[in-house]
């Protein structure tokens, strides 16, 4: 799973839409567009502090781990 593939799954299982899940991480909605339909790349380290931030807020689980593993 790509990181852009990985950021959309954690939006929908934080039960977010994009004008929702951007505002909650206070970015601009078209970046996140964007991230989403591959046309730039989540840095590693931000989809990382993103998801460790919505596991520990509840959010989701498990995803953190998926990082590592991407194709």
């Amino acid at each position: 799973m790509t990181h852009n593939e990985l950021l959309k799954l954690a939006r929908k299982k934080a039960g977010m839409s994009q004008t929702e899940f951007a505002g909650y991480f206070r970015m601009p909605v078209k970046t996140l567009r964007h991230w989403e339909i591959n046309e730039r790349k989540v840095p590693d380290y931000l989809l990382r502090l993103m998801l460790y931030k919505l596991e520990m807020e509840g959010y989701v689980s498990g995803l953190q781990e998926m990082v590592d593993t991407e194709d």
